[in-house]
């Protein structure tokens, strides 16, 4: 999505304010085809969602409640706030979203939470729409100072993806450990050792979790546990392309990475070609989210499939029991819950060889 076309649809706007029309025309589609996104309509390819998505991000669209007033009911106003680096996290995560909100007479603001410390005055402007409750992803699910914010406005919120949910507040997530445990012990049944790993941003809970499992397993199988092997990421491309050329410069390198999302994994399979290496036969690359991006490279990725549109979609629907539950000053205390995670292999985990080489060239000579 070009910033020519987001700026073309702005200015055509009346007063500023974005119509499905408006949505459509950004994302190429038909007004009638983000009416079905919205709505939750089943017969919408996924990559159209996810364009859709993008383009409600992209101009703070919030639905018209009159085509989706319930007899009788008043709608739920929920706050979608957002920080991530991801593209392709972001883009599951608002299919979930607007399909969820579609069904359940929810009208959906997003406020896109800039970089830098603007996060009170984005949170504090996103609750100034009179909202009943809040939904945060990663990074922002893991903000003290988002989390007060909401808190001290006195409406709930839900965090999704958060390793280690604050009491008092909704959750939904995976076993973070778990998974990059079961993950870990894959790679060494498949006959790796010495296996990097690159860690997410230490702003996010779930970054910490994901490293316990992925020692844990090392641990248990008695892997090579050199500090060497483990290398701090950010979760974006870039921070991904650093730490591979770091693991792969290794006197030793390793014969697998585990990443902890795709884009990092998918950096990790660039930095392998750029270097002569075949992915798996020379080293095996394996990610974390299962994103549209895991299988749009080559070899397509082995990754954790994370249920993000699902934990989305769980996310509306937890809050919206909240908020009905206060309406009815019935007792109403907020729901932490883990959804299941499964490993999906693809094309780019395999059995070491039988002895790798002792060292490839430095990536400054191999550019």
């Amino acid at each position: 999505m070009s910033k020519t076309s987001i700026e073309a649809v702005r200015e055509s706007m009346e007063q500023g304010k974005p119509t499905m029309v408006d949505v459509a025309r950004l994302a190429g589609v038909s007004a009638m085809t983000v009416s079905r996104v919205m709505n939750g309509k089943s017969l919408v390819r996924e990559s159209t969602r996810r364009k859709v998505a993008e383009a409600v991000a992209a101009l703070n669209y919030t639905p018209n409640q009159e085509a989706r007033n319930l007899a009788g009911s008043k709608p739920i106003r929920v706050g979608f706030l957002y920080s991530n680096p991801s593209a392709a996290y972001l883009s599951e995560f608002l299919v979930g979203l607007l399909n969820q909100s579609g069904l359940n007479n929810v009208q959906l603001f997003v406020e896109k939470c800039e970089a830098g410390n603007h996060e009170i005055e984005h949170t504090q402007r996103l609750i100034n729409n009179g909202l009943d409750g809040v939904i945060l992803p990663p990074p922002l699910c893991d903000s003290v100072a988002v989390l007060e914010c909401v808190a001290k406005a006195g409406i709930p919120a839900v965090v999704v993806a958060c390793g280690s949910p604050a009491p008092g507040v909704g959750a939904v997530s995976i076993d973070d450990y778990e998974a990059a445990r079961y993950m870990a012990r894959h790679l060494i049944a498949l006959g790796h050792q010495r296996i990097g790993f690159i860690v997410g941003h230490p702003n996010q809970t779930a970054s910490a979790r994901r490293l316990d499992g992925y020692r844990a397993a090392i641990a248990e199988k008695g892997a090579d546990a050199s500090d060497e092997l483990v290398v701090q990421g950010m979760f974006t491309y870039r921070s991904g392309l650093d730490a591979a050329e770091q693991l792969l410069g290794l006197p030793e390198r390793p014969t697998a990475i585990f990443a902890s999302n795709d884009d990092m994994a998918a950096a990790t399979v660039a930095v392998a070609h750029r270097l002569g290496l075949d992915v798996p036969g020379d080293l095996t690359v394996t990610g974390f989210d299962d994103t549209a991006l895991a299988t749009t490279i080559w070899p397509e990725l082995t990754t954790v499939r994370q249920p993000i549109a699902g934990m989305a979609r769980e996310a509306v629907q937890a809050l919206v029991r909240r908020v009905r539950a206060l309406r009815e000053d019935e007792p109403a205390e907020p729901e932490q819950s883990h959804m299941d995670f499964e490993l999906v292999r693809r094309q780019s985990d395999a059995a070491p060889r039988i002895r790798p080489p002792a060292r490839l060239p430095s990536v400054a000579k191999a550019r």
